[in-house]
């Protein structure tokens, strides 16, 4: 199981009237990146996801994997973004 899970994001889009992040903008997730954590460290990533981009532009999920061995690492809503490459490393 990864320690973290990070999300890659398109660039905030304005949103019209609605409650939501200050500044009203929106940011989408494009993909969902697993990463080990960074030394020392139990909920920042380390700098590079398990496919090997660079996390510092990623935000870390709110989301922990479970503790259920059956269970995805990823939260099930984002399962169509999921990095394929992530995912591959973890099936190992």
């Amino acid at each position: 199981m990864p320690e973290i899970v990070v999300y890659e994001v398109d660039k905030p889009v304005a949103r019209r009237s609605s409650p939501g992040p200050p500044g009203g903008a929106e940011q989408r997730v494009r993909k969902v990146h697993a990463a080990p954590a960074a030394p020392g460290s139990r909920t920042t990533a380390g700098p590079r996801t398990l496919c090997g981009k660079d996390t510092f532009a990623m935000e870390t999920a709110r989301w922990k994997p479970s503790e259920d061995p059956g269970a995805p690492w990823y939260p099930a809503e984002y399962a169509s973004v999921v990095c394929p490459d992530c995912d591959a490393v973890l099936e190992v």
